[in-house]
């Protein structure tokens, strides 16, 4: 599986676990948009560090917060290269 199927699989897994109705799932899509709440994100990011063995949130180098399901997806793109 490709990082990015890995993320997208967790957005959608969390979503129905939550009863949340996503947006359609697009790079462009903020994640503000997207149907997910802030818990979802937290749980999100849990298990993608779980899975992927690493979280891009508590990089010394990221300062910055995703805004899209684009950049969700990159961030974890780049700590795992």
């Amino acid at each position: 599986m490709t990082i990015r199927s890995i993320v997208l699989t967790q957005i959608t897994e969390v979503a129905a676990e939550h009863d949340k109705q996503l947006a359609p799932l697009t790079d462009s899509l903020p994640l503000l948009d997207s149907g997910l709440d802030s818990l979802c994100l937290a749980v999100i990011v849990a298990r993608l560090e779980d899975e992927l063995g690493t979280d891009p949130f508590s990089s010394a180098d990221n300062d910055t917060f995703p805004v899209t399901i684009g950049d969700l997806v990159a961030m974890y793109e780049s700590v795992a290269a």
